[in-house]
């Protein structure tokens, strides 16, 4: 599945509910499937600042696919962490970078979140897209 079809099918899953707060929910629910985030990977090397919850992200490369592993301590934000990894986990730096997150704006994630958590979301964004920039 391409990047732009993982986006496609995270926007009709959205489409189903009918309000944010069972959207909210299943972010949630997400968050609560991301695999197992060892403690020894909680450093400050892994860590993404901007973030009002702590927030980690790692990653390595496999391959000529990058590989990413992260977690939060705030369900809200381990949910967003899931929906980026639907988008971008296992993927080329080159498809990373040139995937645009336009399902932000088609989930209105852009609306709906609090100024820090979508200042959060960005700064995870932010080193995903770093970490493929700097593997190409």
């Amino acid at each position: 599945m391409s990047t732009e079809q993982a986006q496609q099918e995270l926007i009709e899953e959205f489409e189903m509910f009918d309000n944010w707060m069972d959207r909210y929910q299943y972010i949630i629910d997400m968050g609560k499937a991301l695999p197992d985030f060892p403690d020894e990977w909680k450093t400050d090397e892994y860590k993404i600042q901007g973030c009002q919850s702590n927030v980690w992200v790692r990653h390595e490369q496999q391959g000529n696919q990058l590989i990413f592993n992260a977690t939060s301590d705030a369900a809200i934000v381990s949910g967003l962490i899931a929906v980026l990894l639907r988008i971008y986990n296992e993927r080329t730096a080159e498809e990373i970078t040139a995937t645009q997150p336009h399902f932000l704006g088609d989930l209105g994630l852009d609306k709906h979140l609090s100024p820090t958590r979508s200042n959060g979301l960005h700064a995870m964004l932010e080193r995903i897209y770093g970490v493929a920039q700097s593997a190409t």
